[in-house]
């Protein structure tokens, strides 16, 4: 699982720094997490092939998190797109992005699929044979989702010296490492775990931007492998949290120990904060395994 991390400030781009947009890689596919100004730039800048995003997750409507959308929607009817797009956001992303194309004329060449969401409960959004995506719903000032990306369990892995040892045909190994127990032409049973290893665990990646503190999601997020959670501010600024329905460092740290995560990802940092070494010091009071995201950053778990 490999997050590259295109922007991580709140609020107005600036020179050396861009709104919320990240690219995670898990199980093959590639998903883009909102998309505020600039995100196309740095796609490029990062060299991640655009033909390869084929689902756009949008937190909510607020513009650091996706006025770089239709932009980018343009660009990918100029490299003459094919393969359908699909878009996950609230509702009311549809008629943000259709307006603009229709009002540009830049109707797209290429299959574009809206998923508006509206549900105040999790749901689940995305689900293949590899990867599941379901909603976080999030405390902001607008309707406003987190999402959680679940890889799929594995198959089990052969111990293939056993299975070799009871002369069992290659035809049934592929139902071996489904978990299926095998009887043998004498009639004896040979149990599945004696036959296979257990697989490497599945990751997963909690993305919560933007949020107040909110325990509620706390079962949502529970024993995931990454916590990607806001810090807009410092504890010095925590009396701004109400009102503007963000987060401190420590508010995330706190989250991240109560939810037993492995690891804690902060970031949409206030630019009025000129280091942000000081979030992680904030956090690593609470939650020892924090992290900074940083534009450009790449972070991989293997």
């Amino acid at each position: 699982m490999k997050l590259t991390i295109l922007g991580c400030y709140s609020a107005t781009p600036r020179m050396l720094t861009n709104p919320t947009s990240q690219v995670l890689d898990i199980n093959n596919h590639l998903f883009l997490i909102d998309c505020g100004e600039g995100t196309q730039v740095q796609l490029r800048k990062h060299k991640i092939k655009f033909f390869r995003i084929k689902h756009i997750f949008i937190s909510h409507l607020h513009g650091d998190h996706v006025y770089g959308l239709v932009g980018l929607i343009s660009t990918f009817k100029m490299l003459k797109r094919e393969a359908a797009l699909h878009v996950y956001g609230p509702k009311g992303i549809k008629e943000m992005i259709t307006v603009q194309l229709k009002l540009s004329n830049s109707w797209t060449d290429f299959p574009l699929h809206f998923h508006e969401l509206e549900a105040k409960t999790s749901e689940v959004i995305f689900e293949d044979e590899k990867v599941s995506v379901k909603t976080i719903p999030l405390q902001h000032r607008i309707y406003c989702n987190g999402f959680l990306f679940t890889e799929k369990p594995k198959d089990r892995n052969l111990n293939l010296g056993v299975v070799l040892n009871y002369g069992i045909d290659v035809a049934y190994y592929n139902s071996i490492k489904k978990g299926k127990d095998i009887r043998l032409d004498s009639g004896k049973v040979i149990p599945n775990a004696e036959l296979t290893f257990d697989p490497v665990p599945g990751k997963s990646y909690a993305f919560c931007s933007d949020t107040k503190y909110d325990e509620e999601k706390i079962p949502l997020i529970k024993d995931t492998t990454v916590l990607y959670h806001e810090s807009t501010f410092l504890e010095s600024h925590e009396h701004l949290c109400e009102f503007t329905g963000h987060s401190t460092a420590k508010q995330a740290a706190t989250m991240a120990k109560k939810s037993n995560v492995t690891n804690l990802l902060l970031g949409h940092y206030s630019t009025r904060y000129g280091n942000i070494s000081m979030f992680k010091d904030e956090a690593q009071t609470i939650f020892k395994n924090t992290m900074l995201a940083e534009d450009g950053k790449v972070f991989e778990w293997k």
